[in-house]
C-alpha cells in the first residue's frame, strides 16, 4: 500500500506567517531584527522589565533568546551577549520580569534544559541568606556564577576512565585482595582492631601533639634565626671529629677495657654479695641511732670543738679570771724591787729591832736582742 504523508496545517500556517511577515519587512524596506522578536511561548517580562548583567568565565554556546529561568520557571530572558573591551570574561544581559524579586547576592547558572537541549540562564538565591535585592542594571560578578559540564566533557572523561583510568585492572585488584584475606581473617581483624586504638591514643593526644609541633616550629624558627652560630659550631667540630678520628683504636681499646673491667666488677660482686649485705644490714643500727640524734649531733660537735671553753663557760666567769698565767718581758735597765720583808727582833738585844736586810737584784730576763 502506498503510504500517505500528511503535513500538519498548524506548521504550514506558521511558515509561511513568517515567510509573509518577512517578505513585507523586504518589501517595505525596513530594517528587521530578528533577534529582537520574542519567540512563541517564552517567557513574559511584561510592560517593564528591569536588566540585570552577569559575567561568565565561559558562556559556551549561549545565544540571545535564551531563557532565565527561577526554579525552573522561565522570569526572563537573555538579551546580549558579549565581550567587554577591558576584560575576558563574557558579559550576558538578561531582561528580568519586574515582579521577579532577586537578592543582591543571587547566584547565575549556565544550564542545559536536557542532554541536546537549549542552554539557559538559571538563577538562585545565596546558601548563606539574602542581602538586599537586586534592582535595575544590577550586576552579578565572575565569583558568583558557575556552567553545568558539557556532554562532549562528561564523555571525555568517561572514556579516558574506561580507556586508561584502571577499570581494567580492577579485576585484578579484586583478586589479589581476595588472595590476600583468604585465611588471614584473624589478623585482619586484629589489624583492625590496633589501627582502631591507634587512632583513638592519636585522638586523645592530640593537644599533645599539637604542643610538639608547635615546639618543633619554635625550635626551627630559633635555629633558622641561629643559622651563623651553628655554622660556627659545626666548623668547630670538625677538628675535634679529626682528633676522635685519629685516637679510634685508643678509644676502642679503652671501651675493651671498659668492658672487662665491668666484667671483673660483676664477678667481683657477686662473690661479694652475701658480705656486702651483711655489711650493710651492721651499719642499719648505726645509720638509725644517727638518723634518732637529728640535730642533737651538730650541737654536740660545735660543742666538742670549744671544750672546755665553751661559750656558757664564758658567761660564768665573766669578771673574774679563770688560770691566767702572764708572761711580761721588762726593758733593758729595769730595776726590780723585791717586796718589803719587816724587820726582825733578836731575843738577845733587849727588843732592840734589827736592821733591816737587802734582798740581792734579780738578773733580768733575755729579751734576745743580744743574740
Amino acid at each position: 500500500m502506498a503510504s500517505v504523508r500528511r503535513r500538519r496545517p498548524g506548521r504550514r500556517t506558521a511558515v509561511a506567517g513568517l515567510a509573509g511577515v518577512l517578505a513585507a519587512g523586504a518589501l517595505s524596506g525596513c530594517n528587521l531584527n530578528v533577534q529582537s522578536m520574542p519567540l512563541p511561548g517564552g517567557a513574559d517580562v511584561g510592560s517593564d522589565p528591569y536588566t540585570v548583567t552577569a559575567t561568565f568565565a565561559n558562556v559556551l554556546n549561549l545565544v540571545p533568546q535564551s531563557s532565565v529561568k527561577v526554579n525552573d520557571v522561565a522570569v526572563g530572558r537573555v538579551t546580549k551577549v558579549s565581550l567587554p573591551s577591558d576584560g575576558w570574561n563574557a558579559r550576558v544581559t538578561m531582561l528580568i520580569n519586574r515582579k521577579v524579586k532577586l537578592p543582591a547576592n543571587a547566584y547565575a547558572q549556565l544550564q542545559q534544559s536536557s542532554l541536546l537541549g537549549e542552554k539557559y540562564i538559571s538563577l538562585s538565591p545565596p546558601t548563606t541568606g539574602a542581602t538586599g535585592a537586586l534592582g535595575d542594571h544590577g550586576s552579578i560578578p565572575v565569583e558568583r556564577t558557575n556552567r553545568n559540564p558539557e556532554v562532549e566533557e562528561v564523555l571525555g572523561a568517561l572514556s579516558m576512565l574506561l580507556n586508561g583510568g584502571g577499570i581494567a585492572q580492577i579485576r585484578t585488584i579484586t583478586k589479589e585482595l581476595n588472595n590476600a584475606l583468604t585465611g588471614n581473617a584473624p589478623q585482619v581483624r586484629s589489624l583492625l582492631e590496633r589501627l582502631n586504638t591507634l587512632s583513638g591514643n592519636l585522638n586523645s593526644n592530640r593537644a599533645n601533639i599539637t604542643a610538639a609541633l608547635d615546639g618543633l616550629a619554635r625550635l626551627s624558627s630559633t635555629m633558622g634565626s641561629r643559622t651563623k652560630e651553628i655554622g660556627t659550631v659545626l666548623d668547630d667540630l670538625a677538628p675535634g671529629l679529626k682528633v676522635l678520628e685519629e685516637q679510634r683504636g685508643q678509644l676502642v681499646e679503652m671501651l675493651g677495657s671498659l668492658d672487662k673491667l665491668s666484667s671483673v666488677a660483676v664477678r667481683t660482686l657477686n662473690a661479694s654479695k652475701e658480705d656486702i649485705v651483711a655489711d650493710l644490714k651492721a651499719l642499719d643500727p648505726v645509720v638509725r641511732k644517727l638518723a634518732d640524734s637529728g640535730r642533737d649531733l651538730p650541737r654536740a660537735l660545735q660543742v666538742l670543738l670549744t671544750f672546755p671553753f665553751t661559750d656558757q663557760v664564758a658567761k660564768a666567769v665573766k669578771g673574774d679570771y679563770l688560770n691566767v698565767y702572764l708572761h711580761v718581758t721588762a726593758q733593758p735597765g729595769t730595776e726590780l724591787i723585791p717586796p718589803l720583808t719587816p724587820p726582825k727582833t733578836s731575843e738577845g738585844d733587849g727588843g732592840t729591832a734589827a736592821k733591816p736586810t737587802t734582798s740581792p737584784t734579780l738578773p733580768l730576763p733575755a729579751t734576745g736582742e743580744g743574740n
